[in-house]
């Protein structure tokens, strides 16, 4: 890890950091990712989840979340609609990530 900070020269478009930011660094992105977690939740149970996120920022975010891979939505042609979300492969690597900020956010207490 240490190599890979050294290497860097600038913060420029190309920083990895950066671009982790672009696709991670939204207010409420690692929270939806961390609350789907391994599991499969319906939108209901997810808004539920976090609470403070009104229903624009969240349709918002599991749209930009399904669009970057990081989330996988399955709708069922049914009525009430029911829409569930899982994550990807790709929105399980991201799992340390919010892990590690849980871990840091319990020893800050």
């Amino acid at each position: 890890m240490k190599e890979i900070r050294n290497n860097i020269l600038k913060s420029d478009e190309n920083c990895p950091v950066r671009r982790s930011l672009k696709l991670l660094g939204g207010k409420w992105t690692l929270l939806i990712l961390f609350q789907i977690n391994e599991r499969v939740i319906r939108y209901g149970e997810l808004k539920r989840a976090i609470p403070g996120i009104s229903e624009k920022v969240l349709i918002q975010e599991l749209n930009f979340l399904v669009e970057h891979k990081f989330i996988s939505k399955k709708a069922y042609p049914e009525i009430p609609p029911k829409v569930e979300y899982t994550l990807t492969k790709l929105g399980l690597k991201a799992l340390p990530i919010a892990d590690t900020l849980a871990a840091f956010g319990l020893e800050s207490l």
